[in-house]
């Protein structure tokens, strides 16, 4: 047997390749959008993909099932738990195994038995794999995708906050209690694959080991403890983070299907700043990746600045209007890694994008704008004054432990709906636990017209 993990970064999400190497066939658990990874896999390897296994219908990412099934005829196994509003749609094209709690297949020698795992979701299964190539009849580990992770369990509350189901919250978090109780009957020495690690907003406190076992997690593992369900409940849903605003995107096109990447329009390559104004003064959507300190010293008015870190995957799916065109100042040799990280949420209508460094250079310095940035010492000798109005956009859990006493609290990713809440009269000084997001929170206060804000740097950590 082999088995293959692949971790995408800036999703924080794993997916595994497991291949049966006598039969000469493989399958994915819970794939990601961009398949190349795995086909160069199975390349080397000598496989043929015939399966992509899904966990549930994910929230975070735009699944890559339907991508495998359309290259290799992939058979895809998908849950048929969890009521009729959980179901899987548009399936007519495709070949697909539906499966319950007890369901069995074969993948070559490699044997894949179903455990229904309500809770983060309602049609939540878990697989149990055993290697049969060796005479083997115990299981070697399970695929938890968003049920257990390394430290935490997965969150029940997103189907309340992001598709607006009333009362599903506690439903989910009840039913959580009942599939931990299974899990913890499980053999001690089983390994656990989870679908996610540490940056996820899929739970509040993954680890960022990779894997674990059932008898570490049972030690160690919060969710994992004896209490009762009452305490549980009350623990799991206390301080769950702010599922980001694309998640309910992402719950319906993993439901009903999106169009494949082959289908998406190229993007065009744009050479002149003319154009670029021209778009900006046609109010497109323009963000700039470059770091916040290059976007600080000049850029033109109206661009956003979401820089090409680890959380630009999560701020795009925030920020970007989903429902207009997206253009994008990059350098060259970004723009694959760019384009591939905004397909894998499903941001595909990007319409074009300008080498940033030569659009900037030649642009003449009275076309620019920049803004300021400001130490803690400095923020609190203006504060002494009542000179500036203090903007926090960190995350309701890390104002709850602790907060500038005069700061306004924003989170970030609402920032751009909730404006005419600030206070225009004073300088705005903008700041969050280290400087990333308050850098990206002053872009947006400057492309809608707000150009008297200078951004914290350190954040709330340096304060």
């Amino acid at each position: 047997m082999l088995l293959r993990y692949f971790y995408d970064e800036k999703l924080s999400h794993a997916s595994y390749l497991v291949g049966c190497q006598e039969k000469g066939v493989a399958v994915v658990v819970d794939p990601m959008r961009n398949i190349a990874p795995y086909i160069h896999a199975t390349g080397t390897e000598n496989l043929k993909i015939i399966g992509a296994l899904e966990t549930h219908i994910h929230a975070d990412f735009v699944t890559g099932s339907r991508e495998l099934a359309d290259r290799f005829n992939a058979t895809l196994y998908l849950s048929d738990e969890g009521g009729a509003d959980w179901k899987y749609q548009n399936l007519e094209s495709f070949n697909h195994q539906l499966l319950k709690d007890g369901d069995r297949f074969n993948i070559g020698n490699i044997i894949f038995d179903i455990m229904h795992t309500p809770g983060h979701t309602p049609e939540s299964i878990s697989y149990l794999l055993t290697d049969g190539g060796g005479n083997v009849d115990k299981p070697m580990g399970i695929f938890t995708g968003d049920f257990v992770f390394v430290g935490d369990i997965g969150r029940p509350d997103l189907l309340e906050k992001t598709a607006g189901i009333d009362g599903s919250s506690e439903a989910g978090a009840k039913a959580m209690y009942q599939s931990l109780q299974r899990f913890k009957l499980l053999p001690d020495y089983l390994q656990v694959w989870p679908a996610h690690g540490a940056g996820s907003a899929c739970g509040k406190a993954l680890g960022a080991v990779p894997s674990s076992t059932v008898g570490y997690e049972k030690q160690f593992n919060w969710a994992l403890q004896d209490m009762d369900e009452a305490a549980f409940i009350m623990e799991l849903l206390d301080g769950q983070p702010e599922p980001p605003a694309y998640f309910s995107v992402m719950k319906r096109v993993n439901k009903v299907g999106m169009d494949l990447v082959k289908n998406v329009s190229q993007s065009k390559i744009i050479t002149s700043l003319g154009d670029v104004q021209t778009l900006l003064r046609d109010g497109q959507q323009i963000i700039d990746i470059r770091s916040p300190e290059k976007f600080a010293a000049g850029h033109l008015p109206g661009t956003v600045n979401i820089p090409l870190r680890q959380s630009f995957t999560t701020w795009a799916g925030w920020l970007v209007d989903y429902n207009q065109p997206l253009y994008l100042l990059a350098n060259a040799e970004d723009v694959e890694e760019i384009q591939v990280a905004l397909h894998s949420i499903g941001i595909d209508n990007i319409r074009g994008y300008a080498d940033v460094e030569a659009i900037i250079a030649n642009a003449p310095s009275s076309l620019l704008e920049s803004y300021e940035n400001i130490t803690p010492a400095e923020m609190k000798e203006l504060l002494k004054n009542q000179e500036i109005y203090v903007l926090d956009v960190r995350n309701q859990s890390e104002w709850n432990d602790g907060h500038i006493e005069q700061a306004k609290h924003i989170m970030l990713g609402t920032l751009t709906k909730r404006i005419a809440e600030l206070n225009q009269d004073k300088k705005i000084i903008v700041h969050c636990k280290t400087g990333l997001r308050s850098a990206i929170a002053v872009s947006i206060l400057q492309a809608n017209g707000i150009s008297n804000v200078a951004n914290m740097t350190g954040g709330y950590s340096a304060w």
